[in-house]
């Protein structure tokens, strides 16, 4: 199995709602989760569009999984310094 910490999207047309959670590499976007592990609504104030919890995520990469882009740019701009994989 391969994981993958990306987006899942919930919420109604034009009020988009994410959690940020672990899935296996070949489920659909709105499919089976692993984990949990926080959340982005980017219609809330800034102070308040994401959360998750750190240990977490340093737990799953620590596991092998990989990141998408997005979760990745949402990581470093709140905080959380997460390298580049390099892509063979």
């Amino acid at each position: 199995m391969s994981a993958r910490i990306r987006l899942k999207k919930l919420g109604s047309k034009k009020r988009p709602y994410y959690r940020i959670v672990v899935m296996d590499k070949r489920e659909p976007r709105d499919g089976r989760t692993i984990d949990e592990l926080g959340f982005y609504h980017p219609i809330e104030v800034a102070g308040k569009q994401v959360s998750f919890d750190a240990d977490k995520v340093h737990k799953w990469i620590d596991c092998g999984a990989t990141i998408s882009d997005t979760v990745r740019r949402l990581f470093n701009k709140n905080g959380l310094r997460v390298k580049e994989e390099e892509v063979e």
